[in-house]
């Protein structure tokens, strides 16, 4: 059937029908704006439920924090993460006892990655919305951590919605995957630019022209629908940067490896200590669900040492870019805010980790310019050094250098800054991630079994499943070994343990088992259907990513 638009208005509905289920056409394109407004929409949601939270927790907007809590009682403070710990985990109970959080936690960017890149782009609607709850409520009672991350989650869970209602195949789900990633990102920073560019840089992992004008479109309806309500202001003020000189180059350079460190630091504390509080709380049989009140005993005690630790750090961030802490208040709240928001994840508290990151550079490089003036050196000054240091961290942890260089130009229109940004989040990313194994992201679908950072070709390996490719020729007939006792592969095995199966046996092909009662035949699979399999799938992965 020809994909030519044909002439006859009956069969043009066909036709765009056609185009939208084959995932490949310009008829995405009024889906990616369909999916920018729903996107959009549901940011502007998270930050209403966090804000009203925040309200009735401290009575303060969750982006004036610090202000807010100043005039409280250190009892307030310190039991109000309790609180919401307690919510939280009544939350995670639910959600757990339904099957809608498997793994008692709430959801996350890279629960996007591993829908797109092992599921078939498919997360349940009753996980990004039950996942959206627990974040605002984590945020809005003092959890440290960020709100883009819960944001991307719900925008990539009602575009995984709507693709399932549509029928699209895998090639379109991916790309309204990302349409609803960029929209919640450029709705949360008000910068379209960096929010397609998060897209195609986490989420789909290439930038295959047919995806390009989707998520594009999508990315500019959710900063327009951002600045429609909450007005064209970035997320957090930003200071008026002196110009740059040639001067400031070997500070960009060390500022660069230093962030990496703290990258690092960053990177292994909120991918480890998830891992050994869930280890230690099977170890004593404590139920996961329950871990947030006691991680809130432990947040409040960190916030009577620093307040600004708190919620997603929108006010502090501004502080230090502005340069109002002295160099000692910016290293400690960089060893709090790191303790702070690996204790917010690790005990099962909802959110991102896209705003540490942030305010863990902006903290770091605000320190090293301070440094800077006291040596006489003759700089650019405390902001600028502060604004480098927040896109060198969170680009270097993230795992997202491009985009997070993109998010600083929007934010400050600076072109001297965007450059030094570039060339410190590029030494940043080399060494911490030699140093952390890998990004954020990475590691943390690296625990759920997928390698990431190898391409799609290893990914292939550990989701297609023998049942998908054998064949239904009975034994008898391809001459294979029927005795129960033989080794053999079983239906919902990986094709990698197939193909690995079969060349260390060092036979053609062998029978398919179910694990089922008494174990019967179901089938049959060959060396050559397995490499044929994976050829195909490789096939379609590379002209997914380049087309």
């Amino acid at each position: 059937m020809s994909d030519s638009p044909p002439s006859s208005r009956s069969s043009s509905s066909a036709w765009l029908i056609r185009q939208w289920r084959d995932g490949r056409s310009i008829a995405l394109w009024p889906l990616g704006l369909i999916m920018g407004v729903i996107a959009g929409y549901a940011a502007l949601g998270l930050i209403l439920a966090i804000e009203v939270t925040s309200f009735l927790v401290f009575g303060a907007d969750h982006e004036q924090l610090v202000t807010g809590i100043a005039r409280l009682p250190a009892w307030h403070v310190m039991l109000a993460p309790v609180g919401g710990g307690i919510v939280v985990a009544a939350l995670l109970y639910v959600g757990h006892k339904r099957g809608w959080l498997p793994e008692a936690r709430a959801g996350g960017i890279a629960d996007v990655m591993e829908a797109r890149a092992a599921r078939g782009g498919k997360i349940t609607v009753a996980n990004g919305l039950i996942s959206t709850l627990i974040s605002s409520i984590s945020l809005g009672s003092g959890g440290s951590a960020g709100r883009e991350g819960p944001a991307v989650h719900l925008g990539a869970a009602l575009a995984s919605l709507m693709a399932r209602l549509l029928g699209l195949p895998p090639r379109g789900v991916k790309i309204l995957l990302a349409c609803g990633a960029a929209a919640a990102v450029a709705a949360s920073f008000n910068a379209p630019v960096a929010g397609a560019l998060f897209a195609f840089e986490i989420v789909l992992g290439h930038y295959a022209l047919r995806s390009i004008a989707p998520v594009a479109i999508a990315s500019v309806t959710g900063a327009l629908i951002s600045r429609a309500h909450l007005g064209v202001a970035p997320a957090f003020s930003m200071p008026a940067l002196s110009p740059a000189s040639l001067l400031d180059l070997p500070g960009v350079v060390v500022l660069g490896l230093l962030s990496a460190l703290v990258a690092a630091a960053f990177i292994r504390s909120t991918v480890f200590v998830p891992r050994w509080v869930g280890q230690q709380a099977d170890r004593m049989k404590f139920p996961l669900w329950a871990l947030p009140p006691i991680g809130g005993v432990l947040i409040g005690m960190l916030a009577l040492i620093a307040p600004e630790i708190l919620g997603v750090g929108y006010e502090a961030t501004a502080t230090a870019l502005a340069g109002g802490y002295t160099i000692t208040i910016l290293l400690l709240l960089v060893l709090l805010k790191l303790a702070a928001t690996a204790i917010t994840l690790g005990f099962r508290f909802g959110g991102g980790v896209f705003s540490p990151s942030l305010y863990l550079g902006a903290m770091l490089g605000a320190a090293f310019g301070g440094a800077l003036a006291l040596t006489g050196w003759e700089t650019a000054g405390v902001p600028f050094y502060a604004v480098v240091g927040m896109g060198a961290v969170a680009g270097a942890a993230l795992g997202a250098p491009l985009s997070t260089t993109l998010i600083v130009f929007e934010l400050t229109a600076s072109y001297e800054a965007s450059v030094a940004v570039l060339i410190a989040v590029s030494l940043a990313t080399v060494l911490s991630q030699s140093l952390a194994g890998g990004s954020v992201f990475h590691l943390q679908v690296l625990r759920r079994g997928y390698d990431l950072s190898r391409g799609q070709a290893r990914v292939l390996l550990q989701t297609i499943r023998v049942r998908d490719i054998m064949s239904e020729m009975t034994p008898e007939e391809a001459g294979a070994d029927t005795d129960k006792d033989a080794a053999c592969l079983y239906e919902d095995d990986y094709l990698g343990r197939a193909i690995g199966f079969l060349s260390a046996e060092g036979i053609d092909g062998t029978v398919v088992r179910s694990r089922s009662g008494d174990q019967p035949i179901v089938g049959y699979i060959s060396r050559t259907d397995a490499h044929a399999a994976y050829a195909k799938a490789l096939a379609d992965a590379h002209e997914e990513e380049h087309r």
